[in-house]
């Protein structure tokens, strides 16, 4: 049997595995452990011990429980509110301002989590109950907020992006300031859309009421003092990283620190918080680790067996497709994984085939990191089986039906593909900004 059936027979395996339902590091695990067996006999034991010393020894590693910490700390001790409280008041006036507030209070979130999936629980429990009481348009709340929660891991500090470095030995801070300036374009096309949509047709975001407009500027004052908290933990974070003054690893410690300081500063870190915290932080930190054990040595049996060089030679031999034409060939695998995987799932089925091809056919490695998270969101939220569909769904109240959800996305769908063939046409959106801290 050549090598070239034995890397597809494997990845069909993981693919049958991945549909009964098995844990995603379960079924990658196994099949690499099995090939490798088959394969080397004893010697293949080797590799997942090999495997879990690159973990262990990987130190911005240590990046993952910090940051992941400092989100929930924010979150369970409800600063998020905070911040929803200031966009109302301070947004509320102008038509579709909750919504416009949404995509902030999204973007603010994404910068102390950096989980899409905690950006939507946030959204959801605080934002959509708020927009439908105030008669905004139900299937223009539920788009918003999928939408919002999309910049979740393109917004650093990023999880998956962390996952990312790790499997593309690529610098985790050069790929995160590679995600803000995509992050904030597509935010600000989320925004000039609800601008413009509630401008045009007002009955879709309604101004807030004369009553709940007379706030005292005292007190918008306060509100816009307590929403500034999470982007100060965020300044104070990032700002001696970008610099160079610290690593990001001491960066990571400087953010958990800070976000358990505010929240013993606003007295709410109650034993409750701090001890869910913890948990989450560590079941979350375990998932991770487990799955880039597990895409490690996938990886591993991949290059033992030259299936890379085998593709790419299919591709631009054989086939004779351009680079070009293959990277859009990519893409569109990632929309259809998408619709029934989740971002971590795809990431380390596919990056031991897609990261070496990538770097092969000439293409920036930092720069297609940031074209996967894009291309990854824009498949969670594609009908009929979007990842973030159903999320949505668990979430939402009664009223808000899964046609409307399906017919909620379009819109920002197409402005994320718009975000998407941005970045592909002007590359120096993604590389602009880590090219100049990491040039200076």
């Amino acid at each position: 049997m050549s090598y070239g059936v034995i890397a597809a027979a494997m990845f069909s395996l993981m693919m049958l595995l991945m549909a009964t339902g098995q844990r995603v590091f379960a079924a990658i695990g196994a099949v690499a452990a099995i090939a490798a067996m088959a394969l080397w006999g004893t010697g293949g034991a080797e590799i997942p011990f090999t495997a879990a010393m690159k973990l262990m020894n990987w130190y911005p590693m240590l990046t993952l429980p910090m940051f992941i910490f400092m989100g929930y700390i924010l979150s369970e001790s409800k600063i998020a509110d905070d911040l929803y409280k200031m966009f109302h008041v301070w947004m509320g006036p102008m038509p579709g301002g909750l919504a416009i507030g949404t995509i902030g209070l999204m973007v603010l979130v994404s910068a102390m989590n950096g989980l899409s999936v905690a950006g939507m629980a946030i959204g959801a429990t605080i934002a959509l109950p708020e927009l439908l009481k105030r008669n905004y348009d139900k299937k223009m709340v539920t788009g918003v907020i999928q939408a919002g929660s999309s910049l979740g891991i393109l917004v650093p500090p990023s999880v998956v992006l962390v996952l990312y470095a790790m499997i593309a030995r690529q610098p985790v801070g050069q790929l995160w300031l590679a995600g803000i300036i995509p992050g904030l374009v597509m935010a600000a096309l989320f925004i000039i859309y609800i601008a413009v949509r509630c401008r045009m047709n007002p009955s879709l975001g309604p101004t807030l009421s004369k009553e709940e407009r007379a706030v005292p500027m005292a007190e918008k004052l306060r509100l816009l003092g307590a929403g500034m908290l999470p982007l100060a933990i965020f300044a104070v974070m990032m700002v001696p990283f970008v610099n160079g003054w610290t690593s990001l690893v001491e960066s990571s410690a400087i953010g958990a620190m800070a976000a358990l300081l505010a929240a013993i500063l606003k007295r709410r870190l109650t034993r409750k918080v701090f001890e869910n915290s913890v948990r989450s932080t560590l079941g979350i930190s375990c998932m991770f680790m487990w799955i880039i054990l597990a895409a490690l040595g996938f990886g591993a049996v991949f290059d033992g067996l030259g299936a890379v060089k085998s593709i790419e030679h299919l591709f631009t031999d054989q086939l004779g497709l351009s680079p070009w034409t293959i990277l859009i060939l990519m893409q569109l695998s990632f929309l259809i994984m998408g619709t029934f995987l989740d971002d971590t799932a795809m990431l380390v089925i596919v990056a031991p085939l897609y990261v070496p091809l990538v770097n092969a056919l000439g293409f920036d490695l930092i720069w297609y990191g940031v074209l996967y998270t894009v291309t990854s969101q824009i498949a969670y939220m594609t009908p009929p089986f979007g990842y973030n569909l159903f999320l949505m769904r668990a979430m939402a109240p009664p009223e808000i039906s899964l046609r409307d959800i399906y017919g909620s996305v379009a819109p920002f769908v197409v402005i994320m593909l718009v975000s998407l063939i941005l970045i592909m046409v002007f590359p120096d959106l993604a590389m602009w900004l880590p090219e100049k801290v990491y040039g200076n």
